[in-house]
């Protein structure tokens, strides 16, 4: 294998790490939250999300080192979903993310 090779199969492996961690963190932080929650923020239940956020670690775990995998790229984004969508709205309605993150207009 040349430099070029080696270069590339490090860099696949550095973004499917990352890859796999975030969706760690997504189903990891879901299975924390309460049931209710998910309810009350308008966001299906926890059990859809479980089984979203699972599912995508699952496919995540299995294409680590295929980055260029269309499977792999749809668990990253199901994981993205979770964390800039659910995630945030889950804070407001459990009364977190409100404090120091506030700009003139409100919370950023």
């Amino acid at each position: 294998m040349n430099a070029i090779g080696q270069m590339q199969f490090y860099v696949a492996v550095v973004l499917g790490v990352a890859a796999l961690a975030v969706e760690v963190w997504a189903f990891a932080d879901a299975l924390r939250r309460r049931p209710d929650a998910f309810v009350a923020a308008d966001k299906r239940t926890k059990g859809f999300w479980l089984a979203v956020t699972g599912v995508a670690l699952a496919v995540g775990f299995v294409f680590l080192f295929q980055v260029g995998s269309m499977l792999g790229l749809l668990g990253v984004v199901a994981a993205g979903v979770y964390l800039a969508d659910v995630r945030p709205a889950l804070d407001r309605v459990m009364g977190k993310g409100q404090g120091g993150r506030q700009g003139p207009y409100g919370p950023w």
